[in-house]
């Protein structure tokens, strides 16, 4: 992006309001723009409102926190059974008996100090807000080690990731021993003599990675195929379903990925819709069975409509496409197919286009190593403001070693984020769609609206919501949520100048949301 560009609001005529940004440049990102302001140095707390767990299970959430350390946190209303550390601000335990349970959370520091409540649901529900995280598979492919998880996970910590909501640290593909594999050090015997899945040389101690990632607050993720086989050729986990899943309850993993992949020899030609559905409801099954929460995601590529019976298996979340990595350029017409099956998604039920893949990746057509994203600085806000509208997972898929302040002010906005993770948990729909733009919208818990003004074209656009369209009428406030800034009370419309392959991304409501 060249240079900022001006906002246009409409009421009757239209003004002109620049819109400060920092100008960052560099060699990965080119002449860029950070909208996202620096975090205040009093506290900040951020995070979901509502948090699902089932009672009598291990008990693990990091308080999300911005603001200078050392912080100090309080936390009224604690059920018996989960104790918090003051400082580090993570409460664990054990998850008291079935019930909703309204925490006061307060942080404070020498510069102030915010609160926040937290309502625990103890039932039969997780994720009630969708999952953020961290994968390693658009990063390092079938390259991972123990090594590079735990540096993830420290990142996540030193980076701030973690201070908006970023807790999980999901290993992907390539962790186990493979029959064969470029790499000799992957290869081996896929099981012990008793039928336990065995990790290769890369993994020496699971359970020993994560009590690690568990030490800083984080939860750690892990994935299989219910196949003989998964995608990159390492062992699947079919007929040793209970076993494995086990297994990894045992290491202490909080997130299983299901990936479809050598499953299509089992199921043959068969393509009824129960056939696309037993292996994950078998799998659904048992991880209800197991001595923690475990979150469910379902990688299938959309096949069957998995968007209309995920939940119906025990999914949390379900993919709704093919890999991202292959069609970055079409990320806009990926997130209008997956906003068509919003009425699916609902609290402890997401539907999942795949992960953000910005900053340093790796070319999916050849598994590459890490090379900065070719992807336009605008389509990047464009790429997160799309998905935090859809409540979609908020997997990063990069090279955590090499986060830059740009990757990060798109990957962090606690604003941004906050729409992501309303409790309504409501996709947003498009109410508006031209060649080159289009607008998506979602109802937040307050009573106010999130909106995004898309533009895919290659041309500055502008571009306009009227208020029937959203629903209301009347005086309204609109604020601007990458930059932060509280732009004035509109009647009628709202206009924008939309930057090519850009957004603008606000929220509409009845009173100014927050002082600037």
């Amino acid at each position: 992006m060249k240079r900022p560009f001006l906002l246009f609001l409409a009421i009757g005529c239209i003004s002109v309001f620049p819109l400060a940004a920092q100008r960052v440049s560099d060699n990965a990102n080119g002449d860029a723009l950070i909208w996202t302001p620096s975090p205040e140095s009093k506290p900040r707390i951020n995070g979901p409102l509502v948090y699902g767990c089932r009672p009598g299970k291990p008990f693990l959430y990091r308080i999300p926190c911005q603001g200078e350390r050392p912080l100090r946190f309080t936390v009224k209303n604690l059920p018996s059974g989960l104790q918090l550390d003051p400082v580090k601000g993570i409460i664990s335990g054990i998850t008291p008996e079935k019930g909703e349970y309204d925490l006061i959370i307060t942080a404070e520091n020498s510069k102030g100090k915010d609160k926040r409540k937290l309502r625990i649901v103890a039932g039969d529900k997780l994720a009630l807000t969708p999952p953020m995280g961290w994968n390693h598979w658009y990063a390092h492919y079938d390259r991972i080690t123990d090594s590079l998880v735990r540096e993830a996970a420290d990142k996540i910590i030193s980076s701030g990731m973690a201070d908006v909501g970023y807790q999980y640290v999901n290993i992907d593909d390539g962790w186990a021993n493979a029959p064969k594999n470029k790499d000799t050090m992957r290869t081996g015997s896929l099981r012990d003599q008793n039928g336990n899945i065995l990790p290769n040389y890369y993994f020496p101690d699971m359970k020993g990675l994560t009590d690690y990632i568990h030490s800083l607050g984080l939860k750690a993720g892990i994935y299989t195929s219910p196949g003989p086989l998964t995608c990159g050729g390492f062992a699947g986990s079919y007929q040793h379903e209970e076993q494995d899943a086990r297994q990894f309850a045992d290491w202490g993993f909080d997130f299983l990925k299901y990936d479809w992949c050598s499953y299509f020899e089992i199921a043959g030609k068969d393509t009824s819709p129960e056939t696309f559905k037993k292996p994950y409801r078998l799998m659904g099954n048992i991880l209800k069975s197991l001595d923690r929460d475990v979150v469910f995601n379902l990688c299938q590529y959309g096949m069957a409509n998995v968007w209309e019976w995920g939940a119906e298996v025990g999914g949390h979340c379900w993919r709704t496409s093919g890999d991202l990595g292959f069609e970055l350029d079409r990320i806009f017409d990926v997130a209008v197919n997956n906003a068509k099956h919003r009425h699916y998604s609902k609290p402890g039920e997401w539907n999942d286009p795949d992960y953000i893949q910005i900053g340093w990746i790796g070319n999916a057509h050849k598994m590459g190593m890490p090379e900065h994203t070719l992807m336009q600085p605008a389509m990047q806000y464009a790429y997160m403001s799309l998905w935090c509208l859809m409540a979609a997972p908020l997997i990063y898929s990069g090279d955590m070693s090499k986060l830059d302040a740009f990757t990060l002010n798109v990957l962090c906005n606690p604003e941004v984020i906050e729409v992501n993770q309303d409790i309504l948990g409501e996709c947003g729909q498009v109410i508006s769609e031209t060649q080159n733009t289009f607008i998506m919208f979602k109802h937040l818990s307050d009573g106010s609206v999130a909106v995004g003004l898309f533009n895919r074209g290659k041309n500055e656009e502008e571009m306009s919501v009227d208020w029937p369209k959203l629903g209301i009428s009347g005086k309204y406030a609109v604020r601007d949520l990458w930059h932060q800034k509280n732009l004035g009370f509109y009647k009628e419309a709202f206009t924008a100048r939309v930057p090519p392959q850009g957004v603008v991304m606000v929220r509409i409501s009845k009173k100014k949301i927050k002082n600037d």
